[in-house]
């Protein structure tokens, strides 16, 4: 085991022979082996003492052992039987005396409604790459006391979820993290820092949480019409809203009423425009 506190290639892999680990595609498993990574999540991440972090997908622990030293609290979330069971063993040999600064729940990040100990004020991860985009998008709405989120994706995902209006990677997370938050891109990452080594390479996005936008209607309701304006892109909105709207005069009502000319595609707003439609729709359906 490393005596820096950190994870080294050697030390991962010789971890993972000990518990019989083989890194599943099911669960999306790609192991960071490199220390300076770990270490430029966190710095990027701007964690500090007062920081209750949980981390979701820990893997063999190269995350957490250098979340542990900087932040106050981390609680860590990992479906894996056996390597939610190690992790404690991990930190106890590595770095013994922050042992008591960490929580280990043994469950499905997607279905995690609450979290033992304090409320988490930052999500950092290295997350699978299959779940990304609704692990993001469930914490930030099961966890509203989480102001900063630092994910490492695969870099298409993570170019998705920071794209503006208009451009070509331009979708459905890019406008439902934007309700939540201040989205940016933070850095690519070699696939050369993984084990097993994946065929993409990967992107940091951070996320820092704002206000939504002002709306009389739900998040919910924004969502819906955020989910029907992309479902059938070369559409206008006029028609490509009419199923969600009732009709196409019922969508082209709620587009003027909002300011939007009817011929507009979804990807040309942005989350307060479809906040705007939302809503009027929402008066329009009440009046």
């Amino acid at each position: 085991m490393s005596t820096s506190g950190l994870l080294g290639a050697a030390q991962i892999r010789e971890l993972a022979a000990r518990l019989g680990i083989r890194p599943t595609k099911t669960w999306g498993q790609n192991f960071v082996i490199d220390a300076n990574t770990v270490q430029r999540i966190v710095r990027v991440a701007g964690i500090g003492a007062e920081d209750v972090v949980v981390e979701v997908g820990p893997g063999l622990g190269s995350l957490t052992l250098a979340l542990l030293p900087v932040a106050r609290h981390v609680t860590v979330v990992e479906v894996d039987p056996v390597l939610a069971e190690a992790l404690p063993e991990t930190v106890d040999t590595v770095a013994p005396d922050l042992a008591d600064r960490l929580d280990v729940v043994h469950a499905d990040a997607l279905r995690v409604e609450e979290l033992p100990g304090e409320a988490p004020t930052a999500l950092v991860a290295n997350l699978p790459y299959n779940v990304s985009v609704p692990v993001v998008l469930s914490f930030l709405e099961r966890f509203p006391t989480i102001e900063r989120i630092l994910v490492m994706v695969q870099l298409e995902v993570a170019e998705r979820l920071a794209a503006a209006p208009g451009s070509k990677t331009y979708g459905v997370p890019s406008v439902k993290a934007a309700w939540y938050a201040d989205v940016a891109l933070a850095g690519n990452v070699s696939r050369s820092v993984f084990w097993p080594v994946p065929n993409v390479d990967s992107g940091l996005v951070s996320l820092t949480r704002r206000e939504p936008p002002q709306t009389s209607a739900t998040r919910e309701q924004v969502f819906a019409c955020v989910d029907a304006a992309f479902a059938q892109r070369r559409k206008t909105l006029r028609a490509a809203l009419a199923p969600w709207a009732g009709s196409a005069q019922a969508a082209e009502d709620a587009l003027v009423a909002a300011g939007i000319d009817p011929r507009t595609r979804g990807e040309q707003l942005d989350v307060h425009q479809f906040a705007a439609i939302a809503s009027a729709h929402h008066a329009a359906a009440r009046a």
